[in-house]
């Protein structure tokens, strides 16, 4: 049984406006982690926000461990669901301490048993010298890692994260989010995240649910839905790609680049995705392509570090590549165009 289960939720913040979240179902497992995401205005947000009570749909219900927390004639209120949250911002107490933000919501338990736990879970997310200090004294990372701490403290049930990583600089979110993955499997939490960040959502999350115009795409382990995307938007969304059409023959398509293999099966008109990665460009000063690869045009060059994004005419098409930062070829050479990966039949059907 799932812990978290949201079905059929939808929600207009205007009279005829379009819904910001749109008959939506989502089930989570105890101890997942799931991340949401998609473009602003998709309704992550929302539906976040759904969760934790601060929303009321207009339809569907919410259910946690096995309670209905919103349906026909039923809403508890936030304070009563066993639901932690942390914002964008972290929303700590600036007058309080450390210690004190954490043994906030332990209001149950007596001081002594509230610093106890407190400091326990502070000396977790590797805070225990930090306990006096105030907010302000602390850097973006250990602000949110307090912020945390507060909000699993009382062992809410699930924990819901609203872009959590997004004030940090590209260096410490990488490291700060490898560190909380730890801490949070190490407690079995079950957390639902919101973010914007591919790549974050694909680090981060046990299954990801990439959402467009308040409904869920697609959902599913992220090596599955990045290898296997069902639509061209979350081919492009999540990395990037090149939309071919084709005629499927089983195992591969005829296309403009020749017959090329696929996942899965392709049968009659179809609609490829085949990643950057999957295509590789070497520098040709031949007249003619050699080995049956494909001659190309090299338009633009985009350095990204670890590696460059290249596009190319080839047969036609304007395509975009992923090769080695080393490679040396500059908008005007002439390229040999290979592909060496598989491409992804998509459910959109080709024009």
């Amino acid at each position: 049984m799932p812990l978290l289960s949201l079905d059929a939720l939808s929600l207009r913040y205007a009279t005829g406006g379009s819904a910001a979240v749109d008959g939506l179902s989502l089930s989570v497992e105890p101890g997942e982690v799931v991340a949401l995401l998609g473009p602003s205005g998709c309704g992550k947000t929302t539906t976040l926000r759904l969760v934790a009570g601060f929303e009321r749909p207009a339809a569907g219900t919410i259910t946690l461990d096995g309670r209905v927390l919103v349906g026909p004639g039923t809403f508890v209120a936030p304070e009563q669901r066993s639901v932690g949250m942390v914002f964008q911002d972290y929303a700590l107490f600036p007058h309080l301490s450390v210690l004190d933000n954490v043994t906030f919501g332990l209001s149950s338990l007596s001081r002594r048993d509230a610093e106890e736990k407190a400091r326990a879970m502070l000396t977790l997310f590797g805070l225990g010298d930090f306990a006096a200090r105030m907010p302000h004294a602390l850097s973006g990372g250990q602000q949110q890692r307090v912020a945390l701490a507060r909000a699993l403290a009382p062992g809410p049930r699930v924990l819901l994260l609203d872009e959590p990583f997004s004030s940090l600089d590209s260096a410490l979110r990488a490291s700060t989010r490898i560190e909380v993955r730890r801490v949070l499997k190490s407690l079995g939490a079950t957390v639902l995240l919101v973010t914007h960040d591919q790549a974050e959502a694909m680090a981060f999350a046990d299954r990801m649910a990439v959402m467009r115009s308040g409904k869920v795409e697609q959902v599913g382990a992220p090596e599955s839905v990045y290898s296997s995307p069902r639509t061209a938007f979350v081919a492009y969304f999540l990395g990037g790609t090149n939309l071919l059409p084709g005629v499927g023959f089983g195992g591969g398509a005829r296309t403009m680049l020749g017959n090329l293999p696929v996942s899965g099966s392709a049968k009659g008109k179809v609609l490829l995705s085949l990643r950057p990665e999957a295509l590789k460009l070497v520098p040709d000063t031949d007249a003619v392509a050699v080995g049956g690869a494909l001659r190309a045009e090299v338009l633009s060059r985009e350095f990204q570090g670890a590696f460059a994004e290249f596009t190319v005419a080839c047969g036609g098409l304007e395509l975009v590549v992923r090769g080695v930062a080393e490679l040396p070829l500059r908008p005007g050479d002439r390229a040999r165009l290979e592909v060496v990966g598989r491409a992804g039949v998509l459910e959109d059907t080709p024009d």
